[in-house]
């Protein structure tokens, strides 16, 4: 009976604990609960409390001191949306580049892989980076050291061999342009409108996004700089 008794008791806890918990009105109790809903997206079978959306990028509207400079600004996009390709091609070889040299031991094989990796990129690539004009050209320059860290000229220098002759025989020696040219989107104004106009490429879908190996925040340099453009305006 005994046993009987610590049954029942146990049986009741449940029932006497939603009791305690709820709220009686009438012979209605009213738990204290939250009601979750599930959403199935098309093609996942899992079940989802909320759903996942992507990012919107809202980027500042962009000033110029006259229309001249808004036509300059067009003709930049359509060379920098052009050259974009290739330097992120630059960033990507020389990534997978780096990473397999330093899987292989003999200088030997390692002049192999370089050369081979030349190759391939001149195959693709060499006819059209011919194409280029001079400022196609300066503008693929700065781009391969925002997206790489490095000038063309420290990569000709540090990798030798087949990037030499890579940059040096399809970029540089075709066009009076520096290899040694640099991306300062901070403190050079049409570095900054090239910056401009790859975060405008990237939020539209028309590049395809690569971070930029530079340490910058673009937001604040559209800040810095339309306040110039407001300040010059003023003035005159």
């Amino acid at each position: 009976m005994r046993y009987i008794f610590i049954f029942i008791i146990l049986w009741n806890v449940p029932a006497l604990a939603q009791t305690n918990r709820g709220e009686r009105s009438g012979d209605t109790i009213y738990n204290d609960t939250i009601e979750k809903y599930y959403m199935i997206i098309s093609g996942d079978s899992i079940p989802r409390e909320v759903i996942d959306l992507e990012e919107v990028v809202l980027l500042r509207k962009l000033k110029f001191d006259s229309d001249l400079d808004r036509r300059r600004y067009l003709i930049l996009r359509r060379k920098t949306r052009k050259v974009y390709p290739y330097a992120k091609l630059a960033s990507e070889r020389l990534m997978s580049l780096n990473s397999r040299l330093d899987d292989i031991k003999t200088r030997r094989d390692r002049k192999r892989y370089t050369k081979m990796v030349q190759n391939y990129i001149e195959k693709e690539f060499a006819e059209e980076l011919k194409k280029l004009t001079r400022t196609e050209g300066q503008i693929l320059v700065k781009l391969i050291h925002r997206q790489t860290g490095t000038t063309a000229f420290d990569l000709v220098k540090e990798l030798k061999s087949g990037w030499r002759a890579f940059w040096y025989n399809t970029t540089a020696s075709m066009f009076d342009i520096s290899i040694k040219e640099e991306y300062h989107p901070e403190s050079n104004q049409e570095d900054f409108l090239i910056e401009d106009i790859l975060q405008r490429s990237f939020r539209d879908n028309i590049l395809e996004r690569q971070a930029s190996a530079l340490d910058f925040e673009y937001l604040e340099l559209s800040d810095k700089w339309n306040k110039e453009v407001s300040q010059r305006k003023r003035s005159r």
